[in-house]
């Protein structure tokens, strides 16, 4: 077995790169507000284009830019070379990344992008670099070494790239006034989507499935109703069906407690009258909202009529996958 210390390397690697993001703090200045407002303001897409472990970097920030209100792509700079150039239009905005400034295959295309008319701004290690002077703005994303003990991986500088990426688009994310509907449009498959775009139509129990009884039953008729729903719950409705109030397990384990007869005593004396209820328009996310803040563990769908068409507990956004 190894004798290597490898909690102590790890340590040493994630203090190191704590110290990266430190460091670059003092580089979010005038120049990232001007490049913010370049940004901002331009009216075709951000291009990204790096070269290695800063194009991987660069991928990520086109990625995250894009999902958060800034079209964006990336552009590898090999492919850029043999025709992928022609993605690029003076009304977009190129953002080169490298951490020596002096990348061989991204300086070559800078003369190209310069003629398209586009604007540059770069990210680099080195304030001197040939592509820092070359960018119309330039941000210094220099660190003090390296993670790699031998000082040649990329990974205190492919860090420090990233969580600039990601300044970048949180700031311009709060420019644009960007929401979670906004998000919710690009991020539609998968858990986000779901938390996102759901609305209760598409989760509660409706028609039948909805357990009701009516003003004057008992206790006992409305155990029944909820035993054959399953959602730990039923509503009582007036003669025209309109909700009047909800009774669910807990009143029930109240009534126990109070030694009542469950046989003779009204629904109406026990029911919970000023129940919480929503419409079916609403977000499911925004519906988990309630439930958790008011600590309740289900809620009745009404229409505009004030008659329950829905009803859905935890578990049914459990099963959707809002949870």
């Amino acid at each position: 077995m190894s004798t290597h210390n490898f909690i102590g390397s790890a340590k040493q690697v994630l203090e190191i790169e704590q110290q990266a993001i430190i460091e670059i703090a003092q580089y979010v200045d005038a120049r990232f507000t001007a490049a913010c407002e370049l940004m901002l303001l331009c009216r075709g897409r951000i291009i990204v284009i790096g070269m290695g472990k800063s194009g991987h970097i660069g991928n990520k920030i086109a990625a995250t830019l894009a999902s958060t209100g800034t079209p964006a792509f990336f552009v590898h700079p090999g492919e850029a070379s043999h025709g992928d150039l022609g993605m690029i239009t003076a009304d977009d905005v190129v953002l080169l990344i490298s951490n020596s400034g002096e990348t061989h295959e991204v300086l070559a295309i800078v003369p190209v992008i310069k003629r398209i008319g586009a604007q540059i701004i770069s990210m680099t290690g080195n304030p001197e670099s040939n592509m820092a002077k070359l960018a119309d703005i330039h941000l210094c994303i220099k660190v003090s070494k390296e993670a790699c003990p031998l000082g040649l991986a990329p990974t205190a500088s492919t860090t420090a790239t990233l969580v600039m990426g990601d300044a970048l688009a949180v700031a311009l994310l709060e420019a644009r006034g960007f929401t979670a509907d906004d998000f919710a449009l690009s991020h539609p498959g998968g858990s986000l989507g779901k938390r996102l775009l759901l609305t209760l139509a598409n989760v509660m129990h409706s028609g039948k499935a909805v357990p009701v009884v009516s003003q004057g039953c008992t206790v006992t008729d409305a155990l029944f109703e909820m035993s054959g729903k399953g959602l730990g719950m039923t509503t009582i409705v007036d003669a025209k069906g309109q909700l009047q109030g909800l009774f669910t397990d807990g009143d029930l384990r109240r009534i126990i407690e109070q030694r009542l007869d469950l046989h003779s005593t009204p629904i109406d004396s026990v029911m919970t009258k000023q129940c919480t209820t929503v419409t079916q328009d609403m977000l499911a996310a925004e519906a988990l909202h309630i439930m958790e803040k008011k600590r309740i563990n289900g809620l009745i769908v009404i229409d505009e009529q004030n008659c329950p068409i829905g009803a859905l507990n935890m578990q049914d956004l459990l099963r959707a996958g809002v949870l």
